[in-house]
């Protein structure tokens, strides 16, 4: 199998990350996502740095996946966290190695910048992806996530 590279995303890649957080969104939880707010969702993360980074795998030049990097403060450790998002690997290369590369290189680059941890959420039903972040060590926390959106900007759910 050819190796994959690992890079930064530019805004080149929007049009790729528009249509896989979109797949995402329903693959994972039946919800179509309004194309013109996860457009300007994803520019504002390349706007603003300060929010994170997308990472993009290539396998032979062509893109097979990505994920977002957004960094969440810790008082009690003084440090932060980075926080997985948006995963998203195209159905022809899943369990290829894809997210395995995307999360080495995460790794590497949080330790590199002395971050304290790494955390991602994952749906309750989604044995696969639980599995596979159990298979690279991480662990699954105590912690229970509650939100409340404000705005009003609702997700469609399917009928």
């Amino acid at each position: 199998m050819p190796s994959l590279l690992i890079r930064t995303a530019t805004p080149a890649d929007i049009p790729d990350l528009l249509a896989w957080n979109a797949a995402m969104a329903w693959e994972t939880e039946r919800k179509r996502l309004d194309p013109a707010v996860l457009e300007r969702g994803i520019a504002g993360v390349f706007a603003q740095s300060q929010r994170g980074f997308y990472l993009i795998a290539e396998r032979d030049g062509v893109a097979a996946g990505s994920l977002l990097v957004t960094y969440e403060w810790s008082d009690w450790r003084c440090g932060d966290y980075w926080w997985i998002q948006s995963v998203y690997v195209v159905s022809e290369a899943r369990r290829g190695g894809v997210f395995r590369a995307l999360y080495a290189d995460v790794v590497q680059r949080a330790a590199a910048a002395g971050a304290v941890g790494l955390r991602l959420y994952v749906e309750t039903e989604n044995q696969r992806a639980q599995t596979t972040y159990a298979g690279l060590g991480m662990q699954r926390c105590h912690y229970w996530m509650y939100e409340s959106l404000l705005g009003g900007n609702p997700l469609k759910t399917a009928e």
